[in-house]
């Protein structure tokens, strides 16, 4: 009776997946009856979020082929097998102020409180490739950064900091040669080989177009300096990256997520198709190339675009551009927490931001790390300020658990959803640059620049009819608030100062030699050789950064950007 009592009950038994599929049914029509707060659910991007996410979700994602394991193809959960385990990330602090002496006692400052990596920032003329002195650098020297003109100026930057003992970052792109000479050249000086040089250079033109505007020739002449810069690289100073494709100034632009992840990635496999067709081996160049994002808000959709942006670059340096070697394989990123996500009212809150942005890019399995300061839409940053970002991180390192397993968010249904949505997001614009034969053509139609203003627009809609909410800006306003916090300020003898500099270094340098490197960089871009040699040259015997470029500018031209609506 018990046989036929059993086999009863199981004739009446759905299936474990019948009922799933019913259970999960019952549940949303509840869930859906149920009253809501009247925010809109969606992510920062615009993206609909659903209410729930199950193993439906992630039921068409191969595991093996997809996601796999830390540290093996494709490296969506991390390109080491331990992570953080084995070595925390860099934190990296920005940093670059006014005088090259102001941002050498920044430097040893942040050195002194533990940060394990510099980086640079330049004021707008050095970024422009103009001197100090000209007319056009009048009352922007040293506000936003270092005034870096000549080696000089670098000397003094790096004066007592060992360049064999630190990582170097520099955030220059239209200049970036010049800078990296001037770099070299102290590094000789030091007497440290070109061969024990570690840092990264932004380098990155294709993103100036884009989104930061800071470009000074065409982007053709532009491409092969950057092309002379990673060859130069490959062969003399093989642990630096010469280049950091930068989606952050993109994202800060106003894009969305997924057009970060896709512009900053086409942008890298054109420097890798230009690389190659200048002759060079893939597997020769690819491993020191770098990547640059943004640590934005949306705190899953960050983490999935970390993961997506690992994938998609596996994929296609291993099928597409046949490397061989898995270092060539690997998508290594520096992260900076959303400066654009910082505001000037209640700034403490400033804090709060950029903690789980942090987290976020730590979560998402990043290499190093800039936590922005609280203060920095007033100003550049106080020591106050910086201190309390860089303890950020540290206390991320050290206090909260994250660092203790590898890509600890793999598995979930919302996450693995997420990166594969993004990886589809990301192939559906590739095709769209593709149409319009690459990304400088497409640039040049203004394709980028028009999506990304389309996606700021949507958000500022989304702000201005209250859909999301900024605290302290759109909401949660404090009517007569007093800001009481620090604000660093640049005198006005910093430009005073750096003038002078310049002058008596134009009035004591060989002045001959300095004609002879410029008339050999001049021919150099006439004829097409690697120009670094010759920018090297130039940066040894004193000739200024305004001078090198001016000198380019002759033989190259200068870009306007169409205009489109």
């Amino acid at each position: 009776m018990q046989g036929n009592g059993t086999k009863s009950n199981g004739q009446n038994k759905k299936s474990p997946l019948e009922n799933k599929s019913k259970n999960k049914q019952e549940w949303l029509e509840t869930a859906e009856k149920m009253k809501t707060n009247g925010m809109k659910f969606t992510s920062l991007s615009g993206e609909e979020v659903k209410l729930l996410y199950t193993s439906d979700d992630t039921k068409n994602i191969d595991f093996e082929n997809e996601i796999g394991y830390p540290g093996e193809y494709p490296y969506t959960r991390g390109i080491h097998h331990n992570l953080y385990r084995g070595r925390l990330w860099t934190m990296r602090q920005f940093a670059g102020f006014g005088s090259p002496e102001d941002t050498n006692q920044r430097f040893k400052y942040l050195l002194q409180h533990g940060q394990t990596g510099l980086s640079t920032a330049f004021d707008l003329p050095t970024l422009m490739g103009w001197d100090s002195d000209a007319p056009s650098s009048e009352g922007e020297v040293g506000i936003c950064g270092v005034a870096i003109s000549s080696i000089e100026d670098m000397k003094i930057l790096f004066d007592g900091i060992p360049l064999d003992k630190v990582s170097t970052s520099m955030t220059i792109n239209s200049s970036a040669a010049m800078a990296f000479a001037f770099y070299l050249a102290v590094a000789e000086l030091q007497g440290v080989p070109f061969n024990k040089l570690r840092g990264t250079m932004q380098n990155d033109i294709l993103k100036e177009y884009i989104a930061q505007k800071e470009y000074i020739y065409p982007p053709e002449p532009s491409m092969r300096i950057i092309v002379d810069m990673i060859e130069f690289c490959k062969d003399n100073v093989p642990q630096f990256n010469p280049v950091s494709v930068s989606g952050y100034h993109i994202r800060e632009a106003g894009s969305t997520a997924a057009q970060e992840l896709a512009f900053t990635l086409a942008d890298g496999f054109a420097y890798i198709e230009a690389c190659i067709a200048r002759g060079m081996n893939v597997d020769e160049f690819a491993p020191r190339i770098s990547f640059f994002f943004n640590a934005h808000l949306d705190f899953f959709e960050e983490i999935a675009k970390y993961r997506a942006a690992r994938k998609i670059y596996a994929k296609r340096m291993k099928n597409k551009y046949g490397a061989k070697d898995p270092k060539s394989w690997i998508l290594r990123f520096h992260s900076q927490t959303a400066g654009c996500s910082l505001t000037a009212q209640q700034p403490e809150n400033n804090i709060v931001r950029t903690a789980i942005e942090a987290l976020a890019a730590v979560l998402g399995g990043t290499q190093s790390l800039h936590t922005n300061s609280m203060d920095e839409t007033l100003a550049l940053p106080s020591d106050k300020a910086v201190k309390i970002a860089l303890r950020t991180q540290q206390i991320i390192a050290h206090e909260h658990g994250v660092i203790n397993t590898v890509d600890p968010l793999g598995g979930s249904y919302y996450v693995e959803s997420l990166t594969q949505k993004m990886e589809e997001d990301a192939e559906k614009y590739f095709e769209k640059i593709e149409a319009f034969g690459g990304v400088i053509p497409a640039i040049e139609a203004g394709f980028f620049q028009k999506e990304i203003a389309d996606a700021a627009y949507r958000y500022q809609r989304e702000l201005d009819k209250k859909e999301k909410i900024i605290v302290g800006v759109n909401d949660f306003i404090e009517e007569d608030e007093e800001i009481d916090i620090p604000i660093l300020t640049i005198s006005k003898e910093v430009e005073e100062n750096q003038i002078r500099r310049l002058k008596e270094l134009k009035a004591s340098r060989n002045n001959e030699k300095v004609k002879e490197c410029l008339n050999n960089l001049l021919q150099s871009a006439k004829d097409g050789t690697n120009m670094m040699p010759r920018i090297l040259d130039c940066a040894r015997n004193n000739v200024t950064l305004g001078e090198m470029c001016g000198e380019l500018k002759e033989v190259f031209g200068i870009y306007e950007e169409t205009t489109v609506f």
